[in-house]
């Protein structure tokens, strides 16, 4: 799996993996997003509801299919990321995604772990018009 650290993290990925949260589809999404990570074959795609004020996240989901890594890290952040201000999320980065996860990553895997991160980060961009790209892929 390319992961170290302790048996009580490595069984929470697991958990995260083989039970993801926030699996599925929000209908009535304000910003949907899909992003791949082409070196492992990662696709993740995410929904975010923002609340009126359009600087709080109120729900997440996603779908999609990669390794454990990538898919229990969207999973973890898909409950992280409700409740959290869009400033917050944008303000995350790699260190937020490993500690998150509470195992070493090997470099190999980084792009599994933050692929969520990354595609929640630009579909919010997107949607504020702050950048323009239909898919986020971890080779930028």
């Amino acid at each position: 799996m390319g992961i170290g650290g302790s048996d009580m993290y490595r069984q929470q990925i697991l958990d995260h993996y083989k039970n993801p949260r926030n699996y599925g589809e929000i209908e009535d999404a304000t910003v949907t997003h899909v992003g791949e990570n082409p070196m492992c074959g990662d696709t993740i795609e995410m929904d975010i509801v923002l609340d009126d004020d359009e600087d709080t996240i109120e729900r997440v989901a996603f779908r999609g299919d990669g390794c454990a890594i990538s898919q229990a890290s969207a999973s973890m952040l898909s409950e992280r990321l409700a409740g959290m201000s869009v400033e917050e999320l944008q303000g995350m980065d790699r260190d937020d995604i490993t500690e998150m996860l509470g195992v070493d990553i090997s470099p190999m895997r980084v792009k599994c772990a933050v692929l969520a991160e990354k595609v929640a980060q630009d579909g919010v961009e997107i949607y504020f018009g702050e950048k323009d790209t239909d898919k986020t892929t971890t080779e930028d």
